[in-house]
């Protein structure tokens, strides 16, 4: 069993940035996919960017792809999403996520991003 803790959600106007952390503990050896997701009111959860165990590949959903990075720390079981630029529509809760090789992924509580003039 793994657990996330996510912290670094906040209040922020457009073309700010924010540095969301999630940690792992647990069982952190299975993690193979380390990332987040974000749900915003009214619509589905949306996968935004993701790191393999190996740190070989990235992936980044179009709409954050540029703007915002993840950075993976294995030896601090860590994922850091660094969030620049950040649009109106960049507002909703983010959720850390981890997978093990071929199951289902499996979410941390959220915290809010909320980007607003």
């Amino acid at each position: 069993q793994v657990q996330l803790v996510e912290s670094g959600g906040g209040l922020v106007q457009p073309g700010g940035s924010l540095r969301l952390s999630c940690v792992a503990s647990g069982s952190t050896a299975s993690i193979y996919n380390l990332g987040w997701y974000r749900q915003a009111p009214g619509n589905e959860r949306e996968l935004v960017a993701s790191t393999t165990a190996g740190l070989t590949t990235n992936y980044y959903s179009d709409s954050v792809k540029g703007r915002f990075t993840n950075s993976r720390d294995n030896a601090k079981n860590t994922v850091y999403l660094q969030m620049d630029n950040l649009k109106v529509e960049d507002t909703a809760v983010y959720l850390c996520y981890y997978n093990t090789w071929g199951r289902a992924p499996c979410w941390g509580p959220g915290t809010q991003v909320t980007v607003c003039s």
